[in-house]
């Protein structure tokens, strides 16, 4: 609880002390024992929350079939683990989730390349992919730290710092092992209905990422950093972001059916840097290997709160079923234009439809 909030309560108790005195100097009230005030939470609130969700339609960069009929197959049906954690304190908040991904065989784990083909070139089937995706953000807001409320005005809410991580490990093999830090601003808004949109500018860096294709002695033996890497390890370089997220009840609707919500995401992430790190690989037009800007969203949800509709306010969003929308351009930042092997057929510049992903998806998610 911040310190006017604290100087405030104690105020209040003192006044409503010297008020039960009347009249009276304070030199003829009794002597008591001074009340100890009561001791605030260091966490005013904390959300814990599980998910388990299904997406028919995922993807994963470089990971496509061809079909008897031609076609091209770029995605994988993934089922959704998910923990989320979120908590509000004195000076801001904490947001802590961590999912695990598994593919169907279309997206095939180690050893296999491709789908049904191994490392050596025969024909393998191999299980589907597992990935691990964390991600950490914290905010620390402006008029807290600042013991004012000369940023809220209007619709504005507050100002914050905000700080973050990401970290993902996928047992293909690929093997990629992203590493990132984000730090910036964060603006809150208040929208109608007890709703709220934040926008944060950001500075993202993905200093570590992991690529077998370019690990020298695999494919191709060379001077290491030039026509391939010595440990398959790619750095990037900084970029900016743009993250923005929001939730509103549906309010306007009769109270009989005010069980509805709608919320959503949206991150945007500029160019980094080469995907492979190795200016001898490098090319120009649908050969090239440089990142693009990515954009990873979910522009809407719609959730139904089940718990409230059946038992009551009292157990409001304890358990929730939803459904969305996700929509992911130049994965990762790979150029979904581009990238030969990956995004597109090296031979003919044909997408494989795996560096978009857009898929309807839904689940449901419990708290405890």
């Amino acid at each position: 609880m911040s310190s006017r909030f604290m100087a405030i309560a104690a105020t209040a108790l003192t006044i409503a002390t010297l008020a039960n005195g009347g009249p009276a100097h304070a030199a003829d009230l009794p002597v008591k024992a001074a009340k100890k005030a009561p001791d605030l939470p260091f966490f005013l609130v904390i959300d814990n929350r599980v998910t388990f969700s299904w997406m028919p339609k995922g993807t994963d960069p470089g990971m496509w079939s061809v079909q008897p009929d031609g076609s091209i197959n770029g995605t994988t049906a993934k089922q959704v683990y998910s923990f989320t954690h979120f908590d509000l304190w004195s000076y801001g908040t904490n947001f802590f989730t961590i999912s695990m991904f598994k593919s169907g065989h279309n997206d095939p784990a180690s050893p296999c390349t491709a789908p049904g083909v191994t490392i050596t070139g025969g024909a393998g089937d191999c299980a589907g992919a597992t990935e691990i995706y964390g991600l950490f953000r914290s905010t620390f807001g402006w008029n807290e730290l600042f013991n004012t409320k000369a940023f809220t005005m209007g619709p504005l809410h507050n100002i914050s710092f905000e700080v973050g991580m990401d970290g993902n490990s996928e047992n293909t093999f690929l093997a990629p092992a992203k590493r990132d830090v984000v730090a910036g601003l964060q603006f809150a808004f208040d929208l109608p209905y007890k709703g709220y949109i934040n926008v944060a500018p950001l500075m993202y860096w993905e200093f570590s990422n992991h690529n077998a294709f370019t690990q020298c002695g695999l494919f191709v033996a060379g001077p290491a950093g030039v026509v391939c890497n010595s440990d398959g390890n790619v750095s990037y370089n900084p970029t900016w972001a743009v993250e923005i997220n929001y939730y509103m009840d549906l309010g306007f609707l009769p109270p009989s059916m005010q069980f509805w919500s709608i919320s959503g995401r949206a991150g945007w992430y500029g160019p980094k840097g080469d995907s492979n790190g190795l200016p001898a690989l490098s090319g120009v037009g649908r050969f090239s290997t440089a990142t693009k800007t990515e954009l990873n969203s979910e522009p809407i949800r719609l959730t139904f709160d089940a718990s409230k509709a059946v038992w009551g306010d009292k157990y409001s969003h304890f358990v929730d079923l939803w459904v969305a929308y996700r929509y992911w351009q130049n994965k990762f930042g790979l150029d979904h234009n581009a990238m030969p092997g990956v995004c597109t057929i090296a031979a003919t510049g044909q997408s494989t439809k795996s560096c978009t992903e857009s898929t309807v998806y839904g689940g449901v998610t419990m708290k405890f």
